[in-house]
Parts: C-alpha cells; structure tokens; sequence
C-alpha cells in the first residue's frame, strides 16, 4: 500500500526541511541546505504518494543525511 503525502511531508519537515513558497495550486517546494535543489511534493495531505515522489523524497533524506 503506498504511504500518503502526509507522510512525505511529515519525513521531510523531521529531517530538517523547510517548506519555501513557489508551490502552485496543490504543488509544496521544500529545501535544505544540505541538499541540492528542491523537493516538490503535489497532491492533498490524504493522497497516495506516488512511486517517484517516494523515490525523490529517500534520495533527498539519503543526501541530507550523509
């Protein structure tokens, strides 16, 4: 069962990302300063995650970590 964008949301915002504005309509921008570039997440809260936005939220908790 895929995981819900809250659940993104959540991982990001506990690694230490921040969201920035830019996002339009259901579309939130996050960035780190340890990472490069941004994570843009769409969706609403309740939504499944798709499976390239899990794959782009581990590469980017994967490069913050390091």
């Amino acid at each position: 069962m895929p995981r819900k964008i809250r659940q993104l949301v959540a991982d990001l915002e506990h690694a230490g990302f921040v969201r920035v504005s830019g996002g339009k309509g259901q579309h939130r921008k996050f960035q780190h300063p340890k990472h490069s570039g941004s994570v843009i997440l769409s969706g609403d809260d309740g939504d499944d995650a798709k499976h390239y936005q899990e794959k782009q939220v581990q590469a980017a908790l994967k490069e913050v970590t390091r």
